[in-house]
């Protein structure tokens, strides 16, 4: 059995704790500012409730919050016009360190969510000795015949409460600034701090006879209210000089926690940094921190805006956030309601939909890569540009052939406008500027036939364009997956998709594309040779480059000249091994040494490569053009299938340029 020598209660020390409030409570300094003036803020709430309860009869007048600074005496002072102490309230709101009085106040009225109090933990007014060297208040209650008081402290332990002449009902307090901290004197600074954090508090904020807070919190405003220029102008304001957003979701929720805000989709470039939060985090308001990583799913983390939530826990400092169940409940909520905004403009404004899809797109996968939830939400809106051209295309507007018009309603029960049955989010395929855009369920359903279960994409338009076209004109469709997020997509498709293969244009060509008939056609009779062989062996010989594979094939086209004489093809698992290393060593993917040059054996300028190789050419004047001019011609066709793939450094364009010169110069020779 265990004895027990003593039990009682730890102390703390007041002359111990004071220094560390001083020094350490906050991690700017600045945030004095904020402070001073969210009690400000709390002293006309607390008034307007005791009106409203009719414990106070008389004029509550208009709302107030004034900031003056006399150089002169170092001094910065705010004043409100709020619900003022008596001398009883002064010693146990001010004397006693971290007993709140909005946390008392709470409990007794029960404050409203329209008129939330600010502090919670009582240590707010104290962070005023991080600046001032003497801290005094003046303040006069709202109750009938109190007195004003007047108390004052130099930053000890020791303070000093006496009666004040003050016939005013409020409270001012007045900072005697250090030395090292007078560029609080200085109006800009003022102002800027304003701006800062307490730019949208409920009540006007004044500062050398004008107000300098702009007040409205358009967050706090009913949707319906607000038009689009209204919220185009506070991203403006939030976000100067970037371009305007994609659109944006209005969160407004007091059941089962509070939040509001409003979150903007911006247009992405390839170097955002997705892991970097540029939500601003308010409380009732006034403003807490530039990030919210701990609200925001990760995948929402390129969004902008604002979120203002009373029931995010935030520590006495409110610069981070506590990670609990409600913060996560928080985040689930913000993500389902972006998710239904997205739902609702595929449904509501496909045009829109898609002219945004290039960045709303990286959310979307990005989302659905890292949230199971989320990825169930919108799979059926996930789109890709296609090359298929069996829709219709209507000049203005979305859409494929006309269809009788249907209602599409949300699972909310909500009515939206009539759209076609081509247009609902069940269907994928719709054409814009030319361009279509299909659903993966779509393209599968489309294909089952030709290439069950495979799916042909290209990562590059422009460099894969060849492999495209190449594809297309035998009727194989191809989707263009080349947005910076796709590398990573692709490989969570295959998971998710594990029946289906995913095959790059460049990586391999399908059966389709090859014309076998002509792979046994004799060319050279005294050695029985194929064209396939005789080919082969000229760029072999030409370019005497062993990690490089040559493959002679007849590709199919409806126009021989039009297709490639030769092509360049990466082995997909060599090509992703490379990708991955890449990635890893945070380094760029280097065009592999290792790779496949895929020669064109039905292109004429292939054919007529034996001819010359043998000096099967009419020649007017100068040197004979046959083995070396082949060589060259080789060479040549090598390194326009790797200006396709990008495949060129500085050392290579330069040799190309030469040896253009040199084929040119030898073919007008001849």
């Amino acid at each position: 059995m265990t004895t027990i020598l003593e039990q009682g209660n730890i102390s703390i020390h007041t002359e111990n704790i004071f220094p560390i409030i001083k020094k350490w409570l906050y991690s700017d300094h600045e945030i004095f500012l904020r402070e001073l003036i969210s009690n400000a803020v709390d002293a006309i709430k607390k008034l307007k409730m005791v009106s409203r309860t009719g414990e106070y009869a008389g004029d509550t007048g208009e709302p107030e919050i004034t900031i003056a600074i006399d150089k002169d005496k170092k001094t910065l002072s705010v004043s409100d016009n709020g619900i003022g102490m008596t001398a009883d309230e002064v010693k146990k709101y001010i004397n006693q360190v971290a007993f709140s009085s909005a946390e008392e106040f709470v409990q007794k009225y029960k404050s409203t969510p329209d008129e939330q109090i600010i502090g919670h933990f009582g240590l707010g007014f104290y962070s005023s000795f991080m600046v001032a060297s003497r801290v005094e208040v003046d303040t006069l209650s709202y109750q009938a015949g109190a007195q004003a008081v007047h108390w004052s402290c130099d930053g000890s332990t020791q303070f000093e409460l006496t009666e004040s002449d003050r016939t005013d009902r409020g409270t001012t307090v007045t900072l005697t600034l250090m030395d090292e901290e007078l560029d609080y004197l200085e109006p800009y600074r003022i102002k800027q701090l304003v701006t800062k954090y307490c730019d949208f508090m409920p009540f006007p904020i004044k500062f050398e006879g004008e107000q300098i807070n702009k007040q409205k919190a358009p967050w706090k405003e009913s949707p319906s209210s607000l038009s689009q220029e209204d919220y185009l102008e506070f991203y403006r304001y939030l976000y100067p000089f970037q371009e305007d957003p994609l659109l944006w979701v209005h969160l407004n929720t007091d059941y089962p926690f509070v939040v509001n805000g409003i979150l903007y989709f911006p247009k992405l470039k390839p170097d955002v940094d997705v892991t970097k939060g540029q939500i601003k985090l308010f409380c009732n308001q006034v403003f807490v921190s530039d990030n919210c990583e701990e609200v925001i799913p990760r995948f929402l983390m390129p969004l902008r805006g604002v979120i203002d939530s009373t029931d995010i826990p935030l520590n006495v400092s409110r610069s981070f956030l506590q990670n609990d169940r409600t913060v996560r409940k928080i985040a689930d909520y913000i993500a389902k309601k972006v998710g239904d905004r997205l739902k609702e403009l595929y449904r509501d404004d496909r045009e829109q939909y898609i002219r945004g899809w290039q960045d709303l797109g990286t959310f979307v996968k990005f989302g659905s890569m890292n949230d199971d939830k989320f990825k169930k939400q919108v799979e059926d809106i996930l789109i890709y540009r296609t090359t298929y051209e069996g829709v219709g295309n209507r000049e203005s507007g979305v859409g494929e052939t006309e269809l009788p018009a249907v209602q599409v309603q949300s699972e909310e029960g909500d009515v939206w406008q009539d759209v076609r049955p081509s247009e609902s989010p069940s269907s994928g395929s719709a054409t814009l500027d030319g361009k279509t855009y299909t659903t993966l369920k779509e393209y599968l359903e489309r294909n089952k036939e030709r290439h069950e279960n495979r799916v042909y994409y290209c990562t590059d338009a422009a460099s894969q364009a060849t492999y495209v076209e190449l594809h297309k004109s035998q009727g194989l469709e191809v989707l263009f997956m080349d947005s910076f997020i796709d590398s990573h997509f692709i490989s969570f498709l295959e998971r998710e998709y594990s029946d289906v293969k995913f095959s790059r244009v460049d990586a391999d060509l399908d059966d389709t594309l090859i014309d076998k008939d002509q792979a046994t056609e004799i060319v050279d009779p005294t050695t029985n040779k194929t064209r396939s062989e005789v080919i082969k062996e000229l760029f072999t010989t030409a370019l005497n480059k062993p990690k490089v594979t040559i493959r002679t094939e007849a590709l199919k086209s409806d126009n021989a000249e039009a297709a490639p004489p030769a092509i360049v093809l990466l082995p997909e698992t060599l090509r992703r091994m490379r990708e991955m290393n890449a990635l890893l060593m945070q380094q760029a993917v280097e065009f592999p040494e290792e790779h496949t040059l895929l020669v064109n054996t039905s292109h004429p300028l292939i054919q007529n490569l034996i001819n010359i190789s043998k000096g099967s050419v009419v020649q007017t004047s100068g040197p004979s053009p046959s083995a070396e001019l082949a060589t060259l011609i080789c060479q040549h066709v090598y390194d326009l299938a790797l200006m396709a793939q990008k495949g060129f450094d500085a050392d290579g364009m330069k040799a190309f340029v030469e040896r253009s010169n040199q084929v040119l110069t030898r073919l007008t020779q001849s």
